[in-house]
């Protein structure tokens, strides 16, 4: 998501044809255990560089949290309000980023790259010492985190891309982004009536296949969380908020699906999940940013965020949450999410 193209959506999209287009990262480096690309995995080196509001840097966050990379990698929670100039560090006393010393993300872009193509997106990691972003490949942060950075993950860390399931978690992954993921998207900025209805018409095509899948089985594939499951919560969790009504998905919402409501409900419950997510973030980051959509601004008051803590009775489908792991600890001092954005 990108600061430039606040006001018309998510930054790493193509706005004002007919047809929403989500663009590629422009920094693709990868971060590995052997630093083939220059960037090798180091305790205290690098900042990753979120907002809560955004679904595809909550990835990074609950994946952090659950491999616990906390103490190895720092985290930046940018405001959820950009402005021109992009993502800003304005919930800082001094609108600075502490670590980083800067008040706008971009000027780790530039110190990057100058005139680099597209917006400026989160998730972000930044190479402290030279205070340059390394990636915004919000596709690839995620599993590398999972795959290269083992020597840091905390004792009793799950195994969030198992090797033998990887062929069928790609299968599960490629259907939820197409069709959920960056499907809400397509259906809320759709530009045409024919645009939007079809694609609409995906993500609750593609909504119910999952809750098919999920009737009978606690977890997206296998019987322990993986990252196909982080990837399908983080839309969940911002459907009734802002995807259901902002964003026109509206067949349904999720509290009326029992089988995805209990599993939204299981995920949120388990600790790396909810505990992230922060439903105050969330909804100014839509309802003000998006002035195309929302011209008035207006954040709604809505939804009723207590049915989140509610039973889901998930467990009589058996599973192992953590594998042969263990849970995280409590969330770091300095991370916890405002009782704003809590239920």
């Amino acid at each position: 998501m990108s600061g430039q193209d606040h006001a018309k959506g998510d930054g790493n999209s193509a706005y004002g044809r007919k047809s929403f287009q989500r663009s590629q990262s422009h920094f693709a480096d990868r971060i590995t255990a052997d630093g083939r690309d220059g960037w090798p995995v180091a305790a205290h080196r690098y900042r990753l560089v979120v907002s809560r509001a955004c679904p595809w840097a909550s990835r990074a966050v609950i994946s952090r949290r659950l491999l616990g990379l906390e103490a190895a990698v720092s985290m930046a929670v940018a405001d959820p309000v950009q402005d021109d100039r992009s993502w800003r560090f304005t919930l800082e006393p001094d609108g600075r980023d502490p670590v980083l010393g800067i008040r706008f993300l971009s000027e780790a872009y530039d110190r990057r790259e100058t005139g680099y193509p597209g917006g400026v997106s989160v998730p972000a990691v930044v190479d402290v010492p030279s205070g340059r972003l390394v990636t915004n490949d919000y596709q690839r942060i995620t599993l590398d985190l999972a795959t290269e950075w083992t020597a840091l993950h905390r004792e009793g860390a799950p195994d969030l891309y198992p090797e033998p399931l990887r062929d069928e978690i790609d299968e599960v992954m490629a259907g939820i982004y197409a069709d959920v993921n960056n499907g809400v998207y397509r259906a809320g900025f759709a530009t045409g009536q024919e645009t939007y209805e079809a694609a609409c018409s995906d993500v609750f095509r593609r909504l119910e296949l999952l809750a098919s899948r999920l009737a009978g089985q606690r977890y997206l594939v296998g019987d322990t969380i993986t990252e196909a499951d982080i990837r399908l919560f983080t839309t969940l969790v911002r459907f009734d908020a802002v995807y259901h009504g902002h964003f026109k998905c509206n067949r349904w919402k999720l509290t009326e699906n029992p089988v995805l409501w209990a599993y939204a409900r299981d995920l949120f419950q388990t600790p790396g999940f909810g505990d992230t997510v922060d439903f105050d973030h969330i909804k100014r980051h839509y309802y003000q940013v998006h002035t195309g959509i929302n011209p008035t601004g207006i954040v709604p008051l809505g939804p009723d965020l207590r049915g989140w803590l509610t039973p889901h009775h998930r467990q009589e489908l058996g599973g192992r949450p953590f594998g042969e792991g263990t849970p995280p600890g409590p969330v770091r001092p300095g991370e916890e999410v405002p009782a704003a954005g809590r239920p």
